[in-house]
């Protein structure tokens, strides 16, 4: 979901700027403490729809290790993300967990957890066929009796446009985005992001960054096919956040059978 000073949908994409060349000003993008009601829901989420108690944690495509900064206080997490430079900034704020560099739709490290927790970076599955690949990843990384928590920005029931902005400063730096969200055609499967990024370094502008992100946006019923194609036994619930309209987001909370 969108913290109040986060563009919804900034994820794990290397090829993208921000999260490469410009990884270091994440944590004026995306502060860490601005995730923290949003990871105790998370967590509430995760152990509700447990069977057992649940120790060990992956998220697949964490980012700069916003959510993990507060649920590994719980758990133990494993981070997995395709940029190496998001991995970096996840590293410096998470130094005890463990990061592993990978694509959600095709990592595999041949053991499993007690849960799987997929945050926004599975909106950048624009196909059926990419969201059903990173559905099998949580499945075979997910135990018997555990379940995976997926957390899309959109579905096309509850989708909306609106713009977001916000940014933060560190003496040194300054970071200020306006992000656009909208549906440019509404017959197919995605939404764009159009967003802006000024950065001022002392007293001046150094930089405006311009990008757009491409994310899918599927059916409820899509979503709950494909969990249960993959093996989930799976539900939509609502998610509740005191910035979030009540019924205009929901989370797929899903668990492997025994």
């Amino acid at each position: 979901m969108a913290n109040d000073d986060t563009p919804r949908g900034i994820a794990d994409r290397p090829d993208d700027v921000i999260y490469g060349e410009l990884a270091d000003w994440w944590p004026l993008l995306s502060s860490a403490e601005h995730y923290l009601e949003e990871a105790h829901a998370y967590r509430a989420l995760l152990l509700d729809a447990g069977d057992a108690p649940l120790r060990t944690v992956l998220e697949l495509g964490s980012g700069g290790g916003g959510n993990a900064s507060h649920l590994k206080l719980d758990f133990s997490m494993t981070l997995v993300d395709r940029a190496p430079g998001m991995l970096g900034v996840s590293r410096a704020l998470n130094p005890e967990c463990e990061h592993v560099l990978g694509d959600m739709r095709t990592v595999r490290l041949d053991r499993m957890f007690d849960a799987v927790f997929v945050h926004d970076a599975v909106s950048y599955m624009t196909s059926l066929d990419d969201l059903a690949a990173a559905v099998r990843t949580a499945f075979v990384h997910c135990r018997p009796g555990g379940v995976a928590l997926f957390a899309p920005d959109a579905l096309r029931e509850t989708f909306r446009e609106t713009t977001n902005c916000g940014g933060n400063e560190d003496g040194a730096r300054a970071l200020r985005y306006l992000q656009w969200l909208w549906d440019p055609d509404p017959t197919d499967d995605t939404y764009v992001a159009d967003w802006v990024c000024l950065l001022r370094e002392g007293r001046a502008i150094s930089r405006t960054v311009y990008e757009r992100h491409v994310f899918g946006l599927f059916a409820r019923a899509d979503w709950l096919r494909i969990l249960a194609d993959a093996g989930f036994v799976a539900r939509a619930r609502p998610f509740v956040h005191s910035q979030v309209e009540p019924g205009s987001l929901e989370v797929f909370v899903a668990r492997r059978p025994r």
